[in-house]
């Protein structure tokens, strides 16, 4: 039987009055947004359907109308769908510092355990595929590939002017869902989802903001509706590993109970997963509900991070782990010199005040 072709859709059609500024196959600006997107919006298995129906009004084929009666027709089988999403920047070049950061902060998003959570498939060791994460650069420009099976998510600074995020499902088995053109809804879900999944672990990435009131709620006892709770101190190890334990991707979606994170947090402190106290570790779930960095989920025994609570979390155990511990090492005086440009010219501040007390004596 022979294998019909569609032309291409395009994937945008200018509507009548609205004014818009094309970026490639996108849209940068434009007069009317909402109306734009449910024109965009409106592209549906339906109206794939019609355009071959009309064609094959047109063209010649070997079905006759007594075989169309009895059923026999051609049908259309999706083989690569995309979903995108394109958002612009009003600062270009700022966007494109963003960018590089976000590929070395998620060289890791193409694990399998991480995969899986962006894609909403469970992965183990029987599942076929390849799943990785692979950073692409053509020119200067640089772009994130995270593959899953057949399937993959493609990231890039669109002509310096936009974040491009945009899913590929090459085989719709991947996702136990059949290839008939009916399907397109489902794998529309899918698509979006992923690329909102990502997006979603990044933004918390780059969107770090700590105030001194907040910090001193975090790190002084607290009092809530008659019920204390001790600091969340920066420097203490214990903190410092609940923090890290919290900011996990994997506890990202669907919460945590207590024994989940008892067993990462025992890890992380050196403890035996099997013998680490339920009561400590139910007293810091309590201690963290009540500075406001996690709450319960209703009707269950799961709990999850608040919006602030997330950024506090991040905010904490990035900053101590990689700002604050290795740097610190770098200026002390027992610390070896090295060749740290900080504790260079850490030295030579001191110098600098050591003389000038030395000259402040002597005019005495």
């Amino acid at each position: 039987m022979p294998r019909w072709i569609l032309p291409p859709i395009p994937r945008f059609n200018a509507p009548r009055n609205i004014q818009y500024e094309a970026l490639d196959n996108g849209v940068l600006s434009c007069d009317d947004p909402q109306r734009v997107q449910r024109i965009c919006d409106a592209l549906s298995a339906e109206k794939i359907d019609a355009l071959l129906r009309k064609w094959l009004r047109r063209l010649p084929h070997p079905y006759t109308a007594k075989d169309r009666k009895a059923g026999y027709r051609y049908d259309v089988s999706i083989l690569q769908a995309e979903f995108s999403l394109t958002q612009v920047l009003d600062r270009p070049l700022s966007g494109r510092v963003f960018f590089e950061e976000v590929i070395r902060e998620n060289l890791d998003v193409g694990r399998p355990s991480q995969v899986q959570l962006i894609f909403d498939r469970r992965v183990t060791s029987q599942t076929p595929g390849r799943f990785r994460t692979r950073v692409l650069t053509e020119g200067v420009v640089p772009s994130l590939h995270v593959d899953y099976k057949h399937s993959r998510i493609k990231q890039y600074h669109k002509e310096g002017r936009a974040l491009r995020t945009e899913t590929t499902i090459n085989n719709t088995r991947d996702f136990n869902i059949g290839k008939r053109l009916h399907n397109l809804p489902e794998l529309r879900k899918i698509g979006f989802q992923a690329n909102r999944r990502l997006l979603d672990v990044q933004k918390v990435s780059h969107d770090c903001s700590l105030g001194e009131d907040a910090f001193e709620k975090v790190v002084r006892p607290i009092e809530v509706d008659g019920q204390r709770a001790a600091a969340l101190r920066f420097g203490d190890a214990r903190v410092q590993a609940l923090f890290s334990v919290l900011v996990l991707f994997s506890l990202q979606l669907r919460g945590f109970t207590n024994q989940e994170v008892r067993a990462l947090l025992a890890q992380l402190l050196g403890y035996d997963p099997a013998n680490y106290p339920v009561g400590r570790m139910t007293y810091d779930l309590r201690r963290l509900r009540l500075h406001g960095i996690i709450e319960r989920i209703p009707h269950s025994h799961r709990y999850q991070l608040t919006p602030s609570g997330l950024r506090i979390a991040l905010f904490f155990s990035r900053t101590y782990a990689r700002l604050l511990r290795p740097q610190l090492a770098q200026i002390l005086p027992a610390a070896p010199p090295g060749n740290s440009r900080l504790r260079a010219t850490f030295d030579q501040l001191q110098k600098e005040i050591d003389q000038c007390c030395e000259d402040q004596k002597l005019a005495a």
